[in-house]
């Protein structure tokens, strides 16, 4: 399964980049990750730094689910590309190119489809990649807005 969503923002890759491989960050733009935090000594992104990320799903204001992933990243390339593996299951990656207003930021995701009775619940049931790619696009829209105003 895999998913993507993008956005243009009006500024320079190294400052769009800055705020996004800053996981501590998080927090202020993911409607489903909620707080994120460097982890196993890591005090910043670098290829094999690891993180903690709280999560929560709510529906209606109350809260369904919450869980804490650790993530390991995996390619951290400053204006580039940051991109990490979840709970070695999801690969989620932001690339940035230079654009005529800035930087266009794609975020994407993939992971093995389970099967079965477990991917009708997960994908037909819950609708989790519907669900994936409208957070991302709300979690881009916020970067944007976040970084244009600094």
């Amino acid at each position: 399964m895999q998913g993507s969503a993008s956005v243009d923002i009006n500024r320079a890759p190294a400052v769009v980049f800055e705020a996004i491989a800053d996981v501590t960050r998080m927090g202020e733009w993911s409607p489903e990750c909620i707080s994120g935090r460097w982890a196993g000594g890591a005090t910043g992104p670098a290829v094999g730094a690891k993180f903690e990320g709280d999560n929560r799903i709510a529906l209606l204001g109350i809260t369904l689910k919450k869980w804490t992933t650790t993530s390991e990243v995996t390619a951290c390339v400053p204006g580039e590309v940051f991109e990490f593996v979840s709970e070695g299951y999801t690969t989620w990656t932001y690339r940035l190119e230079p654009s005529p207003g800035g930087t266009k930021v794609t975020e994407s995701y993939t992971y093995a489809s389970q099967s079965g009775m477990q991917k009708f619940a997960y994908e037909t049931l819950a609708r989790r990649p519907a669900i994936l790619k409208r957070g991302m696009q709300r979690t881009l829209e916020r970067i944007k807005t976040s970084v244009e105003s600094a």
